[in-house]
């Protein structure tokens, strides 16, 4: 007996030769990142659609555990690009010699903080995340302390093991604002002031979200943290005010690069490409308030209204040159209230 093969059977197995062909034919591009877990998958479409003859590879972990692995890594990079991390850990990359020299098309339409200054062009900012104390106002309430509107309200005694921030050397949030009290008080007073706010801090988590989500569930009274989990925390009901002192606040951006001696070089140039676009920073925009394009503005409910004017003028260049002297000074006075690293 003969058995008929249709013309739809034919064009159906043709189609998904073609397809599996495709699929064969993608390359895989390396791609160490710090961006949050849930961020991974829309960010992985995206490139893929932008660039279809990528993979797109994903090595994620927190900042800090990411900085350390790419520097381990320099005489033998394993990435093709590092995007999503923070720029004051791609200028040490910069420093060092480790990323290739490439400024995506379209880059000159970004605002001047989000593209680098120094020529070789190898960063290109994406989004910016701001230090904020998210402060649980019905704990606050027990000891009759008021919501913060000064850095030097955080001092109060009335707060000691209350307070919770993350650790600067695990947490990209943690050291912006180490860098930020540096910058703006002076290090002298820094320092000091640093010493005092220690007193009053029960841990440093590894964390740069875990602080908010701590306050919000009332375990302390004040967590410094992100911005976008203080809007966020506080959207889901959670009794908190996310309050930016007068003084204003450190802030970092995610920023991408592509990893010197790539084998991947054309696609990687394609991926920045991509990461420079309108539509790439709307993707941004879905996480973060404050993005490079401008125009492009997405303020979660709750998200402090004058956040991007409160946003201290920070030097990238001198956070990356000063980076291991900071965190080995913060090391030897602090450590002691680290949370266990899992």
């Amino acid at each position: 007996m003969k058995v008929g093969i249709s013309a739809a059977a034919i064009g159906l197995a043709m189609a998904l030769g073609l397809a599996t062909s495709a699929e064969a034919q993608r390359t895989k591009v390396t791609v160490y990142t710090s961006l949050e877990n849930d961020q991974l998958g829309p960010f992985k479409q995206a490139i893929e659609a932008a660039v279809p003859e990528a993979e797109v590879v994903w090595v994620r972990d927190s900042t800090g555990v990411i900085t350390a692995r790419f520097l381990a890594e320099k005489d033998n990079p394993r990435a093709d690009m590092v995007l999503g991390h923070a720029a004051s850990a791609l200028l040490v990359f910069e420093k060092q010699g480790l990323l290739e020299p490439y400024k995506p098309k379209g880059a000159d339409a970004l605002k001047e903080a989000f593209r680098d200054t120094k020529e070789p062009y190898t960063w290109t900012g994406m989004d910016a995340y701001l230090g904020v104390i998210c402060f649980n106002t019905a704990e606050a309430g027990k000891i009759n302390v008021k919501a913060p509107t000064s850095w030097k309200d955080v001092l109060d005694p009335a707060l000691k093991g209350k307070l919770v921030m993350p650790h600067p050397a695990s947490s990209g949030t943690g050291y912006l604002m180490v860098g930020a009290w540096l910058q703006t008080m002076g290090e002298a007073e820094g320092w000091k002031f640093m010493d005092a706010l220690h007193e009053n801090i029960a841990v440093y988590t590894h964390s740069g979200s875990a602080p908010c989500v701590q306050a919000a569930r009332g375990e302390r009274v004040a967590g410094i943290a992100l911005d976008m989990r203080g809007a966020s925390e506080k959207t889901k009901g959670a009794p908190l005010e996310v309050v930016i002192p007068k003084e204003g606040t450190g802030w970092e951006m995610e920023a991408f690069s592509i990893v010197k001696g790539t084998k991947n070089l054309a696609i990687a140039k394609k991926i920045a490409d991509w990461a420079a676009t309108k539509g790439a920073n709307e993707l941004y925009s879905k996480t973060y308030a404050v993005v490079a394009m401008p125009g492009v503005v997405n303020y979660p409910p709750n998200y402090p209204a004058t956040a991007e004017k409160q946003m201290i003028k920070n030097d990238f260049n001198w956070m990356a040159e000063n980076r291991e002297r900071i965190l080995a000074e913060w090391t030897k006075r602090y450590e002691a209230k680290a949370a266990p690293k899992k």
